[in-house]
Order: C-alpha cells, then structure tokens, then sequence
C-alpha cells in the first residue's frame, strides 16, 4: 500500500544547488562509431539502451529508428564487446513494429533480455507484452512472451541477493486517458530469473520506477506520474521503512524525472533523469480550470516545447525531496540513461540530440538525429 505525505517535494533550482560536483570524464560516442559491426544499421534514432558487465565483456542493447516515435522499421541490437571500442553483433530483433525498454539480467550462467512490444502508431503508446530470450554462452533462445497482465519491465537488476524487478501495467492508459489511470507499479523477485512474483507498489498514474536501498535497510524510490492523479502530475518521491519495505510513503514532485536510475553510493541516494529546461522546471503547472484530462493534454503539449538534460539529481531520504547537481552533455531528446560500476566510479551511457545544441525543443530532438553516448562519473574518493 501506497501513503501520499502532504505538501510537495520541493526542488531546488541548478543554480542553488550546493552539492559538490562529482567528476565527468570525456564524452565518448558509442553509436554510431566505427567499432559498430557493418550489419547494425543505424537509422536516425538511436535511443533505448542497456548496458552490463557478463562473463568478462560489456554487453550492450539499444533501439534504433527513423525517429524517437513509434514505427514498422525499429530494430534492436544485442552487441558484446571486451574493449567498449569494438563490437561484435550477438542478436538482431525485428518484429515490424516498435520495441523499446531493452532489459538485461545477468545470471551466473545465463545472460537475459526483456524488451517491451508496442505498436506502429507514432502518436500512440501501445503497449502488447513483454517478450524474452536467454542467451546461454552459445546461442539465444527463441523470445517469448512473459507476464499475461502488460507488465512492462522498467529496471532489472540484483538487488539483496537475489534478482529484481520493477515495473508497470496499465501503460495505455497513460495517453489515451478516461478518468483518472489506473496503473499499477509492481516490485517482483526472483529466485531463478525467469519466474516472478511480489507486489503492487503503488496504483494511480505512476508508470517508470526505480528504486535503491540505503545502508539502513531503508528503500527510496522515484516514480514518475505522468499520467497523474487526484493530486496531480509529475513524480513521486517515495521510502519503505526496513521493516516495511513494500509499504511505500510518497511525496509529491511537480517536476517528472522521466526515466529515472536510482542508485546509492556511500549512503547518499543518487537519480539520474530528464530536466525540463524551464525557469521552474516543472511539469505540472498547477493551471486551474481544467479537468483531468484536459490538465494532462495541456501540460504535455508544453512540455514537449521545451530543451530538455539528462541530469544527475540527489535525493534526501528523509525529507523526500530531490535536488539538482549537474547536467550531463545532451539536449533535445535525451535520458535513458543505464550505468556500469560502483563504490563512488561510474560510467553513465546515455542518449542524446546533438549536445551542442542546447536549446533543441524536446519534439525537435524527437523528430531529429540522438546518439548514444558513454562517460565516466565519479564521486569524492571513487577510482
């Protein structure tokens, strides 16, 4: 069960921002490059990503497009590499229509990919399942269709010792509203990686979650709710008491941290998300007047109008509030953001419009070039 805190999560703005500056490495691009194998073709789009360490080679998926919106031609690309320079293509995936949310799970023997199903209309979220392959050292295995509710994996990833999930049902509800959605964002384990199961996190408009454990046992969590509810839209800001970890009270963030990364390094919550370039940055615009729907329409068509970062943000566990700390490199259409390594050093791959076109609208960077891109990120003492 999810309980909602009264008051709003206050952020600050970038230039009161007074946490010390981690340190970014060189920007480095990673698609297209030419250690790109010559059967990957890359179209204008290049976008959804994952990215992880097995077996002793970084592995790495990404989608790839004529434009960041739904469409017949996407193609996914399963690609393995030991030196992150040159890529040898481990598994194609084309179905003629969109895919997108790249998923990988690392198992001791096994290395697992989820990736979500929609459809072909660009104006559309049309979301038809979740499908996955296992690749066993050898070869992948013909995908399949898993979870029979629409459950879309957002993040997938080890977590206490076993594998896990978080993710969303309902996601069709997001754009192709009536009445106030109905999403459920759910949190499963796992004791193999393949057969899950665990609990309803929060119900309402939140769809994208991630979440990370603190040294305490305390869970903080970054949900956001574009499709809004009786409260209104943007994020929420959420904690689960150790001995409670599921039961999950939010605040709420006018600002939507859209595809968030949690993770906590030294005992400080860190999110990795979009920033809407603007003198509040906030997504709900508190307009009065309007009903639910309309509210949504309207908030989304002046959003998109809009430069857009991938940044790096803080979030204080106790007061539930997020503030900014520095924007990475991007523009335009950008964030969807996975990383490699730990103990205060990082590497963040990301996506991104040309960088050095800062005020790229966000619907002119989604209908134009994104590339992806890595880069090293470290905090205090990191290596």
């Amino acid at each position: 069960m999810t309980s909602l805190l009264l008051g709003l999560a206050c952020t600050d703005a970038p230039e009161d921002s007074a946490v010390e500056l981690p340190e970014l490495g060189e920007l480095i691009q990673v698609v297209p490059s030419a250690g790109i194998p010559a059967q990957v073709e890359v179209l204008d789009s290049a976008n959804n990503l994952d990215v992880v360490e097995w077996q002793g080679e970084t592995w790495f998926v990404f989608r790839t497009a004529p434009d960041h919106f739904a469409s017949d031609e996407v193609h996914l690309y399963v690609m393995r590499s030991s030196d992150k320079e040159t890529w040898e293509l481990s598994l194609p995936i084309f179905m003629a229509t969109d895919l997108r949310e790249p998923r990988f799970l690392a198992m001791e023997d096994e290395l697992i990919l989820h990736y979500a199903v929609l459809g072909t209309d660009r104006l559309a979220f049309e979301p038809q399942g979740t499908m996955r392959t296992v690749f066993d050292g050898s070869e992948w295995s013909e995908p399949t269709w898993i979870f029979d509710d629409g459950f879309i994996p957002w993040r997938t990833r080890w977590m206490d010792g076993e594998p896990t999930m978080v993710g969303y049902t309902g996601g069709g509800e997001i754009y192709d509203q009536d009445g106030y959605p109905q999403l459920e964002v759910k949190w499963l384990t796992s004791e193999d990686g393949l057969d899950w199961e665990g609990d309803v996190v929060i119900t309402g408009g939140a769809s994208e979650t991630d979440f990370a454990r603190l040294p305490d046992g305390r869970v903080i969590a970054v949900a956001r709710n574009e499709a809004g509810d009786a409260d209104g839209f943007g994020s929420l800001i959420c904690r689960g008491e150790a001995d409670s970890d599921r039961d999950w009270t939010c605040n709420r963030d006018l600002k939507k941290y859209d595809s968030p990364l949690v993770f906590e390094d030294a005992g400080r919550i860190w999110l990795v998300g979009r920033r809407n370039v603007t003198e509040s940055g906030h997504f709900d615009l508190q307009s009065e007047g309007m009903d639910h729907e309309d509210a949504f329409r309207f908030y989304s068509v002046d959003y998109w109008q809009h430069p857009k970062r991938c940044s790096l943000w803080e979030v204080d566990p106790d007061e539930l509030v997020v503030s900014w700390v520095l924007d990475l490199p991007s523009a335009g259409d950008t964030c969807f953001a996975s990383v490699l390594g730990g103990d205060g050093s990082y590497e963040v791959w990301n996506y991104s419009s040309d960088p050095d076109q800062p005020d790229t609208s966000w619907l002119d960077g989604q209908n134009g070039v994104t590339r992806i891109y890595r880069q090293t990120l470290r905090f205090g003492d990191g290596d």
